[in-house]
């Protein structure tokens, strides 16, 4: 199945690659890089661009900071997850302070969530 995108995006997608966010970096290089199933950075889907993407388990990780737990924030984000559920696409999503603070656990919970996902896919 191959996802909708807006070709337009892309130099704003490799703009955001080339310069994520401290948060972005930490989980880029430090787990999901070297993670055996593959996932992709800033990669375009629809009219949106999603943090992480791994297309063999059908997930989306995002990455949210302050102005995502504010109203218009949260409005985006649900009008955004969405769409992505229609793409038959789980969402899940991660505070920066997570990050932060309990970093292995957000990687235990993301390879919890790959091997559920892949799992009911077979």
């Amino acid at each position: 199945m191959s996802l909708p995108y807006k070709g337009s995006l892309i130099p704003l997608a490799k703009n955001l690659r080339n310069n994520a966010t401290r948060h972005e970096r930490h989980l880029w290089y430090d787990f999901l890089r070297e993670y055996p199933v593959r996932f992709q950075r800033q990669k375009t889907i629809g009219n949106y661009i999603v943090d992480f993407y791994c297309h063999s388990a059908k997930l989306v990780v995002e990455l949210d900071g302050s102005q995502h737990y504010m109203d218009n924030g949260l409005c985006r984000d649900k009008e955004r997850d969405n769409f992505l559920n229609e793409q038959g696409l789980s969402v899940i999503r991660i505070s920066n302070a997570d990050i932060d603070t309990n970093f292995t656990g957000v990687c235990e919970y993301i390879d919890k969530e790959v091997k559920h996902s892949l799992s009911q896919l077979r």
